[in-house]
């Protein structure tokens, strides 16, 4: 049987490059070699594209996989056919690329931008297309569709960095009256809490509003959901499945993204500590954000469960989620009986469908 030829596309310029390094040496290190001739591709944070000459991915963590003697620059080409170009001297080599799995996570990798590159080199993808990962990756117009779709979901309104400048003592007045606190802030378009804060009075709500502005144009500001994290993998084309229901418990002020990468403070609860019934009603819920805003492949969907009346409210779905071993996706699919490695297989088997199906 003819082999795949798979490129593992990671790192990038957004501030979620090292959470994407975690994440691609995790898969690297369980995808399945015997099956597939891999290509690991490094973007790194000044935006080169770096075809990876070493087989040690303990060194892709540690930015130390920069600097290996067997590198080459290289490029995906957006002309149908040329695939994986690498350069070596004078030379240009081409490899025919099979699929791409994005392990990206943020700007320029989990927005549509890569999609698009790759939509136009007529190369398969594991994950979202390009509309769908434009959508999900922008958090204001995730709500646009979950309110259309009649999702329950946190109240919310849209501030924009430019009007910071000129108005803000008017905006925070504004938010005060309707919102109390606390108040979640966050940047539009990024993913693993960066740029995330929770206001706890006026000057805090001031230094996350300035704290966001950092990362995005865009801002949203949340009410407050208190209750338990629940985080559900959803995984496939037209008839996706979810995976059991798993919670977080933070041990911090919320989910952030120390709590998720850094600390030792959080703990996962898999399944998650709520009754069946509200499991299914996540899990439905789940898959309804799922398809209604396009995604094909994978993604994950973050949702509370209310404390007292364990009602289920939509936080954020995320297109490619973290790959990393502790991360959420895998572990979840790995307690629905879905091994890590398997679940490489089956993410690349739907990128093809989907390609297929478009």
């Amino acid at each position: 049987m003819k082999k795949l030829s798979v490129c593992i596309l990671f790192g990038g310029v957004s501030p979620e490059h090292a959470v994407s390094l975690r994440s691609a040496e995790s898969v690297l290190n369980n995808i399945d070699q015997k099956k597939y001739n891999i290509f690991p591709v490094g973007i790194t944070r000044s935006g080169d594209w770096i075809l990876y000459g070493g087989k040690d991915y303990s060194l892709l963590p540690t930015g130390q996989w920069e600097k290996h003697p067997k590198n080459r620059r290289a490029a995906i080409s957006p002309v149908r056919g040329q695939g994986l170009l690498s350069f070596e001297g004078d030379c240009v080599v081409r490899e025919w690329l099979d699929v791409v799995f994005p392990v990206l996570h943020g700007e320029n990798g989990e927005d549509g931008a890569v999609q698009g590159l790759l939509k136009l080199a007529g190369i398969p993808y594991v994950g979202p297309h390009v509309a769908a990962s434009a959508v999900a990756m922008d958090k204001t117009l995730t709500k646009l569709v979950a309110d259309h779709a009649g999702i329950s979901q946190a109240d919310w309104q849209l501030v924009r960095r430019e009007e910071l400048a000129n108005r803000k003592q008017n905006i925070l007045d504004t938010l005060e009256k309707r919102f109390p606190y606390p108040m979640f802030v966050k940047p539009a378009g990024t993913g693993s809490s960066v740029g995330v804060s929770k206001a706890a009075d006026r000057e805090a709500l001031d230094k996350a509003l300035l704290e966001a502005a950092k990362y995005d144009a865009k801002i949203l500001v949340e009410e407050f959901i208190r209750g338990k994290e629940i985080e559900v993998a959803v995984m496939g084309n037209e008839s996706p499945v979810a995976s059991i229901c798993g919670e977080i418990d933070s041990g911090a002020e919320f989910y952030d993204y120390d709590a998720k990468y850094i600390t030792d403070t959080s703990a996962a609860y898999i399944p998650a500590r709520i009754p069946e019934s509200v499991q299914e009603t996540v899990r439905e819920s789940a898959v309804r954000i799922y398809s209604a805003i396009g995604c094909v492949g994978m993604s994950r969907v973050d949702f509370f469960v209310t404390d007292g009346d364990n009602r289920v409210v939509f936080n954020e779905i995320n297109t490619i989620p973290g790959f990393t071993s502790i991360s959420m996706y895998p572990k979840l699919f790995g307690a629905s009986g879905i091994p890590y490695r398997q679940l490489i297989d089956l993410l690349l088997q739907l990128a093809q469908e989907a390609r297929d199906e478009a």
